[in-house]
């Protein structure tokens, strides 16, 4: 997968329309299922990881890894590519199925996830190579990475973009506002940062442990373009990120609302930060995922 497009004079990226058309509907459902079957699998084995939000944020993966970001698999050193990081870097099992999924490495690797010596541990590190830019482990540092990573691109005058996926939880950290403090004040309308919104935290539900919203509104007032998404509407998705790729002098921020365990409608809603799976419920999502992929 060869995804490229070529800066306009003025340094940015011509519109989203001229990097590649717009992706089937069919084709997006196609690869949120096959993440969604590999999440499965893959906790399965281990019977207990962080699988409601690696379904919840599955739209949102493969509208960003198939829709979205520039990139190419067979050369992760690209300089131009567009760089992606995951802050939550402790949901693994869905960033390792799409990389897999993309390209970076045979599907049969994902077996390996959290065994002894494997480059798949259950925080995604730099051990992975380029495919994982950043490691993310301490929540509420990755907006400061992505900051970092917009200004040197815009110093070197790269039309490369950066996209950096939170969860809610973590901006109870003080540390993801400065950062978005600084992401406005120097108008860095090369990132974009997606708030997978799921209301889930160790703790509990989000609003018993702090209160977050309204997350546009507050960073509208830090200089940021927002809005607010259904995070599992992959149309929506599509059209936000083309929204954002436009948009000039400022960052964008998305706060994509989803449904922890989406896509298996006995698991949707449920709200286990670490969820344990039996082998029974596994076959019964798997068996039921694919009834939807016939």
């Amino acid at each position: 997968m060869d995804i490229t497009a070529s800066p306009s004079p003025a340094g940015h990226l011509a519109s989203t329309a001229s990097i590649r058309p717009r992706p089937s509907a069919e084709m997006l459902s196609a690869k949120a299922l096959a993440l969604r079957a590999s999440v499965i699998a893959m906790i399965k084995r281990v019977r207990v990881g962080y699988l409601l939000q690696g379904l919840g944020a599955a739209d949102i993966f493969a509208t960003l890894f198939f829709s979205e970001l520039r990139l190419r698999p067979d050369d992760p050193e690209w300089d131009d590519r567009d760089r992606f990081l995951l802050s939550t870097a402790h949901n693994t099992a869905l960033l390792y199925s799409t990389l897999a999924h993309a390209g970076y490495f045979p599907l049969e690797d994902l077996e390996t996830y959290t065994k002894d010596g494997s480059a798949l541990e259950v925080n995604a590190s730099e051990r992975m190579g380029r495919m994982v830019e950043a490691t993310c482990g301490s929540l509420g540092q990755g907006l400061s990475v992505a900051v970092g990573m917009a200004m040197a691109l815009r110093r070197r005058g790269s039309g490369a973009r950066v996209y950096v996926v939170l969860g809610d939880g973590e901006l109870q950290e003080g540390q993801v506002w400065e950062a978005a403090l600084s992401a406005g004040h120097f108008g860095l309308d090369n990132l974009c940062m997606i708030i997978d919104r799921n209301f889930l935290q160790v703790e509990g539900h989000t609003d018993k442990v702090l209160h977050l919203d309204p997350i546009p509104t507050k960073f509208s007032a830090f200089g940021w373009h927002a809005e607010e998404i259904d995070g599992n509407d992959r149309n929506a998705l599509v059209d936000v990120f083309a929204r954002a790729r436009a948009a000039k002098h400022k960052p964008y921020l998305i706060s994509a609302v989803t449904k922890p365990g989406a896509g298996i409608p006995f698991f949707e809603g449920q709200m286990s930060h670490v969820a344990l799976l039996s082998h029974e419920d596994a076959d019964r999502a798997q068996a039921y995922l694919q009834g939807l992929s016939r």
